[in-house]
């Protein structure tokens, strides 16, 4: 039987993954879209294509009423304004719940649900967040460190990446003043655009 002290002995949090157990590797190109500041990310794309977060997923037994658990590694960066974040996604299965423990560092995770309200919530070491079912939900790295946590949530509840990708968050996390600000993703691109304007 996997305890929870056995399961922390697994994770390594300078490598982001779990003994035995696939890491999942996403670069920023492949979160380009999830970005607001397309200019900004492709700015970056023009110099090299950095990691900015990794998942290791552990199942004990897919069987019906069993848990997964994922440990997230978010590198700390930004895209203009914008902090590191995750893909973010729904679950397959919509009312599956989850629980985020915080192991280090300093991040917000952003809910939003099927109605398109929302809010956010800090996730920090030894911190938890509760993510209730028909909740999207988005990491972001609001701290000068990585920002690593475990993610356990139903192993049937599967992961809906489409539903999010066709609209994306409505709520962003930027620097304003050196802290992180949560603005409507909407006023933000239209601040970056009177910013750019000639």
């Amino acid at each position: 039987m996997l305890s929870a002290d056995r399961l922390a002995r697994l994770c390594d949090l300078e490598s982001g993954s779990i003994a035995g157990c696939p890491v999942t590797t996403r670069r920023l190109s492949e979160l380009r879209d999830a970005f607001a500041d397309q200019r900004a990310c492709d700015a970056i794309l023009r110099t090299g294509d950095p990691v900015v977060y990794t998942v290791s997923t552990f199942t004990v037994d897919e069987g019906p009423g069993q848990l997964q658990c994922g440990l997230g590694i978010l590198f700390p960066g930004r895209v203009g304004d914008e902090y590191y974040l995750t893909r973010g996604h729904f679950h397959a299965r919509k009312e599956a719940a989850e629980i985020y423990f915080g192991l280090r560092g300093t991040g917000l995770m952003i809910l939003q649900h099927e109605d398109g309200t929302g809010a956010t919530a800090d996730l920090v070491q030894n911190g938890l967040v509760y993510v209730p079912g028909h909740a999207a939900h988005r990491t972001v790295n609001t701290g000068s460190g990585t920002l690593a946590y475990l993610g356990i949530y139903p192993a049937d509840a599967g992961h809906d990446y489409d539903a999010i990708r066709a609209e994306n968050f409505r709520t962003v996390i930027v620097s304003r003043k050196g802290s992180p600000a949560p603005l409507p993703r909407s006023e933000y691109l239209r601040q970056l655009a009177n910013s750019r304007m000639p």
